[in-house]
C-alpha cells in the first residue's frame, strides 16, 4: 500500500499525457494536472513537480482503455460510470430520489439502473482560457431528472493553484519551509440557461464537488462538527447511506468525528449545513501529510439536494459534505478503487432563468514536519496530530 501512496506525480503525469490532454499548473515547485476531456477534473497534484508525491487516485486501467463503443460498454461499469479518477471532479446532485439526475422517471432505486449522465461522465469541457496558475473551462447541457424535469444548463469552471501566502491566509496560519505545499481553489458555476425557472417542486439541482485520494492502513479523515443537541442542529453525522459504518471506521465525538481512509470498508457519512464548520480534512501517517478541504458556506434558502436512493419525504434535507471510504461493494467484489474520498456541496439551486449559482472549494495538501502540521490541523480541524494518530485505536 505505502508504494501506492509515494507514487510520485512525474511518473502520473507521464502516463496521463500518454493518454489524454492535460493541462499543468503551477506555482513554484507545487503543481497540478488537469484534464479537459474529464471535465476539467484535478487529476493529481503535488508539492514538488519534479519529485513529490502523487495526491490524486488515477483509475489507470479504465484511463488507458479509453471511452469503449456501446457493444463494448454492455455488462461492464463504463456503460453507467467511467471511473477515471481525479482528485477534484465537477459532478451535479442529486444522486437519488424522486428528483435523481441518475435514474429514469420509469426505474427503481436498483444500481442496474444508475447512470452518471453524459455531461459529467463522457463529455468534455472547452478550454476557455489558460495563464501558468489558471484554466477556465466551460460546458452546456440539457438533463432530464426522475421526475421529467428538464434542465438547460450551463456550466463553468475555474482552477487556479495558490501561493503561499494565499493558502497561510486561507487557514489563517503561517508555517516554516518544513511543510511542502500545494493548494488551489475552484470557482464552479450552474446557470439556467433555459426559459422556464428551476422550481423546487419539480426538482432543483446542486453542484458537487468530490475528491479521490489514495488511501493507506493510517489515513484518517477528520470532521469538525457544532456541538448541541439534535433537536437544533439535526444528528451530528448520516451514516446511514450504506448501512451503519462499523466502529472500527467512524468515531463520533462531541464536535468531531474520526473517518477511516484505508480503502477497506465501503462506507459514507454525511454532515448538515447546520453542523457544518465549513471544513473537512484528513491526515496520512505514512506520508505525514495533511489535507483540507474547504467551501464557500452561503444562503440555502431551498436547502441541500438529498442523494439517499429511494423516495424521499425531505428532498432537500441533504448534506453538505460528505466522506467516502472505497471496499468491496459485497464478498468477493473487488472494490471500485480502492480510494477514499471528501466532497462537499451547493446548496439546491432554485435559479430564474440566467441566474447563476456559485460553489467555490478549496483543497490543500500540506506535508512535512510532523509538529508543524499539527499546529495547523489544530487551528484548522481543531484537533492535534496526536488525537487524529490515538482515535478508532478501539
Amino acid at each position: 500500500m505505502t508504494e501506492t501512496i509515494n507514487n510520485n506525480f512525474s511518473k502520473d503525469l507521464n502516463f496521463l499525457k500518454a493518454h489524454t490532454n492535460i493541462i499543468v499548473l503551477q506555482e513554484g515547485e507545487s503543481a497540478l494536472a488537469i484534464a479537459p476531456q474529464f471535465q476539467g477534473r484535478v487529476m493529481t497534484s503535488t508539492t514538488n513537480i519534479s519529485e513529490g508525491a502523487s495526491f490524486g487516485w488515477i483509475n489507470k486501467k479504465v484511463i488507458e482503455a479509453g471511452f469503449l463503443p456501446e457493444e463494448e460498454r454492455k455488462g461492464r461499469l463504463e456503460n453507467q460510470i467511467y471511473v477515471f479518477g481525479g482528485e477534484e471532479r465537477f459532478w451535479l446532485g442529486p444522486e437519488g430520489g424522486q428528483f435523481s439526475l441518475f435514474f429514469k422517471p420509469e426505474d427503481n432505486f436498483d444500481f442496474s439502473n444508475w447512470k452518471t449522465p453524459a455531461v459529467i461522465d463522457t463529455e468534455a469541457f472547452t478550454l476557455v482560457s489558460k495563464t501558468n496558475n489558471t484554466a477556465m473551462f466551460e460546458h452546456q447541457c440539457e438533463l432530464i431528472n426522475k421526475s421529467g424535469t428538464i434542465f438547460k444548463m450551463g456550466i463553468g469552471r475555474s482552477i487556479s493553484i495558490l501561493n503561499k501566502a494565499s493558502i497561510q491566509n486561507i487557514l489563517n496560519k503561517t508555517f516554516s519551509d518544513n511543510i511542502a505545499f500545494v493548494g488551489y481553489q475552484t470557482n464552479n458555476q450552474i446557470t439556467n440557461i433555459g426559459k422556464k425557472p428551476w422550481l423546487p417542486e419539480t426538482g432543483l439541482p446542486s453542484i458537487w464537488l468530490l475528491g479521490m485520494y489514495k488511501p493507506s492502513p493510517e489515513t484518517t479523515m477528520v470532521i469538525p462538527f457544532k456541538a448541541g443537541e439534535d433537536d437544533d442542529l439535526g444528528p451530528k453525522v448520516n451514516d446511514s447511506y450504506f448501512g451503519k459504518v462499523p466502529e472500527a471506521y467512524l468515531e463520533v465525538n462531541n464536535d468531531v468525528l474520526y473517518f477511516k481512509g484505508d480503502g477497506t470498508k465501503r462506507s459514507k457519512i454525511g454532515i448538515n449545513s447546520k453542523r457544518s464548520k465549513g471544513i473537512s480534512g484528513s491526515y496520512d501517517a505514512v506520508g505525514k501529510v495533511l489535507t483540507l478541504v474547504t467551501y464557500n458556506a452561503q444562503d440555502a434558502t431551498n436547502g441541500y439536494v438529498n442523494s439517499a436512493w429511494e423516495y424521499q419525504e425531505e428532498p432537500y434535507a441533504g448534506d453538505v459534505i460528505n466522506a467516502y471510504n472505497d471496499g468491496a461493494p459485497e464478498p468477493g467484489v473487488a472494490p471500485m478503487g480502492p480510494f477514499y474520498e471528501l466532497e462537499s456541496s451547493s446548496p439546491a439551486a432554485a435559479l430564474k432563468p440566467n441566474e447563476t449559482m456559485v460553489h467555490i472549494q478549496t483543497t490543500i495538501h500540506l506535508q512535512g514536519d510532523e509538529d508543524e502540521l499539527s499546529a495547523i490541523a489544530e487551528t484548522t480541524l481543531g484537533v492535534s496530530v496526536d488525537a487524529i494518530l490515538k482515535s478508532l485505536e478501539g
